[in-house]
């Protein structure tokens, strides 16, 4: 190896020149070999994978969630009609002794049942399946915010041969109630699509567009739980033109 002296300066000049030149050189050195042991830490490190978004597919449907349904806050199941045909089939086929039964006066209001299973029936139950009828019925869509429902127990209804599809006599005593419309739709503790009163993940509100809304709906619950619902089972389940409150 040769070194180039600088003849106009002394020995101890052109030493201390090179002292310092060597010291930049091992400071160079020092920087590529740290960037040499960091690229190799990164090329043995397992390539990372993007996690995917997979679907979770919702339970299978029960028989009674052709109806209007709910479960209650204390666990009892509550079926409601959707039409005169629904309304029919859960009276004459699905009422049994010491169930509830609740209506209102609304033309083309849905019959609603509490399925006690012989079981006593709790005030909170009681009350949320009159919101449900109310809910459900023309009230939402008239932009009503409360009108008058009634309950009755299952010996109290009859059908006559003169009443349409849909249609039954009521005797005796009502135990009337005055609840406000409110529903919310949201996932149960089973994981399946429920509306009811019963508080869930989006409250709804009367006003709006269905289609919309159930679309909105769709996709916070994919986001939230990874659940692809169909649209047109949201839809089924909305009580009529809606939004949400977020």
């Amino acid at each position: 190896m040769k070194l180039v002296l600088d003849t106009t300066k002394t020995l101890e000049e052109n030493a201390a020149f090179y002292f310092e030149k060597s010291k930049k050189s091992k400071k160079k050195i020092e920087g590529l070999s740290k960037a040499i042991h960091i690229t190799k830490s990164k090329i043995s490190e397992e390539p990372v994978v993007k996690e995917q978004h997979h679907y979770i597919k919702p339970n299978e449907k029960k028989p009674f969630m052709k109806f209007r349904w709910f479960i209650s806050s204390d666990g009892f199941l509550c079926i409601g009609g959707r039409d005169a045909t629904t309304n029919e089939i859960i009276i004459k086929k699905h009422l049994e002794e010491n169930d509830l039964v609740f209506h209102t006066e609304l033309p083309g209001s849905p019959f609603f049942v509490i399925k006690s299973e012989n079981k006593p029936i709790p005030q909170k139950t009681i009350e949320e399946a009159a919101i449900a009828t109310v809910s459900f019925s023309r009230a939402w869509n008239q932009g009503l915010t409360t009108a008058e429902v009634y309950h009755i127990k299952p010996d109290q209804v009859k059908k006559d041969i003169s009443l349409p599809k849909g249609s039954f006599m009521i005797y005796g005593k009502r135990e009337y109630h005055k609840p406000h419309v409110k529903l919310f739709i949201g996932l149960n503790k089973e994981n399946y699509l429920e509306c009811s009163p019963v508080k869930k993940e989006f409250e709804l509100r009367q006003g709006g567009k269905k289609t919309d809304t159930a679309k909105l709906i769709q996709k916070l619950l994919m986001q939230k739980y990874d659940i692809k619902f169909p649209l047109d089972e949201i839809v089924q389940l909305l009580p009529g033109d809606c939004s949400i409150i977020i």
